[in-house]
């Protein structure tokens, strides 16, 4: 039986856990081969164990996002075994630690800088050729509704989200007239990650959708194909 997305390549980062990881998983399942990175190689053999028992392909890549030349070299070894990139799927995130303004760490703001914002510039800059070269490239970023509507505490997670989510949706625009890549922004909205946990302390897990809510969702969307620049929000 064919798969919807087989002989398709994926990336995904943050995939050692929560909804990288499902989704990872879920891109598996349907077909595609799918390149795991993240920091926590233990976590990524667990999620490619979990891949290879239901029949799926993928291949660890350990990067860390804060290094400059981490994602260059991925992106050389990935050009060097396949020839396009057909799904980028941008998970990884850091969140500083919820602070008034004036108390901001300079140094958590500048890792949540360089993991959100000038890791997916790097992730774009890089993996943009073998996009282009897929038939429908489509790049995929999880985005924060932090970044859209301000809160208080959340200023320095959500700026860096608001930029990442600018710089999405310019590369959506500069693309979209020069080749068949296309981009989404997707906010997972509630959902059960160690992100969240940290965020809000003493909530009930149970209160809030698993990761593979979302993760569905984004394979769906590239299952379906989606035109144009996308943006939404999932709920459950």
């Amino acid at each position: 039986m064919t798969k919807p997305l087989e002989n398709r390549l994926a990336l995904v980062t943050g995939a050692s856990k929560g909804i990288g990881a499902a989704t990872a998983q879920k891109l598996a399942a349907a077909g595609a081969h799918v390149v795991l990175t993240g920091r926590d190689v233990r976590a990524l053999e667990s999620v490619e164990d979990a891949i290879h028992e239901t029949g799926g392909a993928s291949t660890i890549a350990p990067v860390d996002l804060n290094e400059n030349d981490g994602i260059a070299r991925l992106a050389s070894a990935i050009a060097g075994r396949w020839d396009k990139l057909d799904f980028l799927v941008i998970s990884g995130a850091y969140l500083p630690a919820l602070t008034p303004v004036t108390q901001i760490d300079g140094k958590q703001l500048s890792q949540a800088l360089t993991v959100n914002f000038l890791a997916t510039q790097a992730l774009l800059a890089n993996f943009d050729p073998l996009l282009k070269r897929a038939d429908a490239g489509r790049v995929i970023g999880l985005t924060s509704s932090v970044g859209a509507t301000p809160r208080a505490y959340w200023s320095a997670y959500g700026a860096t989200k608001a930029a990442f989510d600018n710089l999405l949706a310019s590369y959506a625009q500069e693309v979209e007239k020069i080749s068949k890549v296309r981009v989404a922004l997707i906010d997972p909205g509630a959902t059960r990650t160690a992100m969240r946990a940290k965020a809000y302390p003493g909530e009930d897990p149970k209160t809030v959708k698993e990761p593979s809510v979302v993760a569905d969702r984004l394979v769906e969307l590239l299952v379906d194909g989606f035109e144009g620049f996308h943006r939404e929000r999932v709920e459950g």
